[in-house]
C-alpha cells in the first residue's frame, strides 16, 4: 500500500469573531489613536448604513453612527489630526465625524456626484489641511478637494479615446523625495493610472486586468503595487523613477473575484477579501501564497489591518474576523 503524503497543517482559527451589525460588512479601518486606548479599535461599516466602533477588549461595539440614511457604508477613514472619523455612502453623502471626548456628531459633510462603490482616498498635508479624491460627476471623472474648505483643486479625466470606464478604487500618495501629490486610480476596463495632481495630468496609465478592478494596494517604498479584479488574478506593478508603471506579474487565484486587497503596514504579507468567501494571506515580496482563510460562508467585502499586525476581515454573512497571523517582529 503506498504511504500517505502528510496533509498540509490546517489553516488557524480566528483570534475572535465580532457579531452584532445586523447587515452586510462592507468597510473596516483600525482606529489607532482612539482617546484614552492603548490599543486600536475597529470600525465597520454595513450595508445598513450604520458605523460601529468596536472595543476590541471587550469585543462589543462601543458606539454605533447613523449618518446615511441606511444606505451602505462603503469606505471609513480617521484623519490623523484629531478624533475625526469620515465615512463616505451609497447615499452620495461624505460624513465627517467629531469623535472627541464622547461626542459623535456629523460636523460637515460633502456632497458626492457619483453612485459607484469607488471609496475615496486622504493624503494628509498641513496640521489641519488634506487632500481628498473621491469619483467626479463625469463617469470617467476623479474629483480632487482640499478639506476642509472643500475647495475644488481639479478634475482628472483620461483622453477621450482612453474609454476608461469609471474609477473603482483611487489612492492617493506622496514619494519620500517629492511633496506633490500624486494618484493612482484603477478603473472599469482593468488598467492603472497615475496622475500628477499638481500638473492635472496623467504619468502613466496600463492595462493590468480584463475586468474591473475592485481593490488596489500601494507600497510607496518599494513604488510598487498590487490589484485585484473580478477576474481570477492578482496583478503586482511597479513604478520607475521617471513614473511609468509596468506590470511585475501576475498571480492566478483559485476562484474569480477580489473585493479588497490590503498591504500590512510593516509590508512584509498582503491579504486580499475574495468574492469565494475565503481570505487569502500572501508574502509581499515573493507573492508566495502563505495561507487560505476559510471562516467566513458568504462573500469577503473588506479586509484591514492594524498597526500591531491584526487582521480584520468583513463578510456578507453580517460578521467581522479578526486574525493574528505572521506576528510582527
Amino acid at each position: 500500500m503506498a504511504a500517505q503524503l502528510p496533509l498540509p497543517p490546517p489553516p488557524p482559527d480566528p483570534q475572535f469573531v465580532l457579531r452584532g451589525t445586523q447587515s452586510a460588512v462592507h468597510a473596516l479601518h483600525f482606529w489607532e489613536g482612539a482617546q484614552g486606548q492603548g490599543h486600536p479599535l475597529l470600525l465597520s461599516g454595513s450595508l445598513s448604513g450604520l458605523v460601529h466602533i468596536w472595543s476590541l477588549q471587550t469585543r462589543r461595539a462601543v458606539v454605533t453612527l447613523d449618518g446615511h440614511g441606511g444606505q451602505c457604508v462603503t469606505w471609513l477613514q480617521t484623519l490623523p489630526q484629531g478624533h475625526q472619523l469620515l465615512s463616505q455612502g451609497r447615499d452620495l453623502r461624505l460624513c465627517l465625524w467629531d469623535l472627541a471626548e464622547g461626542r459623535n456628531t456629523v460636523v460637515d459633510s460633502v456632497h458626492l456626484e457619483s453612485m459607484g462603490f469607488c471609496r475615496g482616498s486622504i493624503l494628509a498635508g498641513g496640521q489641519q489641511h488634506w487632500t481628498l479624491a473621491v469619483p467626479g460627476r463625469g463617469s470617467d471623472e476623479v474629483q480632487i478637494l482640499e478639506m476642509p474648505s472643500k475647495t475644488s483643486v481639479c478634475t482628472l479625466k483620461l483622453e477621450a479615446d482612453a474609454k476608461p470606464g469609471m474609477p473603482m478604487c483611487l489612492e492617493l500618495w506622496q514619494a519620500d523625495s517629492s511633496p506633490r501629490p500624486l494618484l493612482l486610480a484603477g478603473y472599469e476596463d482593468g488598467s492603472v493610472a497615475l496622475w500628477d495632481i499638481s500638473e492635472r495630468k496623467v504619468c502613466s496609465h496600463i492595462a493590468c486586468h480584463t475586468e474591473p478592478i475592485i481593490g488596489l494596494d500601494f507600497d510607496s517604498q518599494k513604488a510598487r503595487g498590487v490589484s485585484g479584479s473580478a477576474e481570477k488574478a492578482l496583478a503586482v506593478w511597479s513604478l520607475d523613477e521617471q513614473q511609468a508603471l509596468q506590470v511585475c506579474s501576475t498571480h492566478k487565484l483559485t476562484n474569480p473575484g477580489i473585493s479588497d486587497v490590503k498591504i500590512r503596514p510593516d509590508r512584509k504579507i498582503l491579504a486580499t477579501a475574495g468574492w469565494d468567501h475565503r481570505v487569502r494571506v500572501f508574502h509581499w515580496r515573493t507573492m508566495k501564497p502563505l495561507a487560505v482563510l476559510a471562516f467566513h460562508s458568504a462573500a469577503v467585502h473588506c479586509v484591514a489591518f492594524a498597526a500591531n499586525g491584526l487582521l480584520a476581515a468583513g463578510s456578507r454573512d453580517q460578521r467581522i474576523s479578526v486574525w493574528s497571523l505572521y506576528p510582527r517582529r
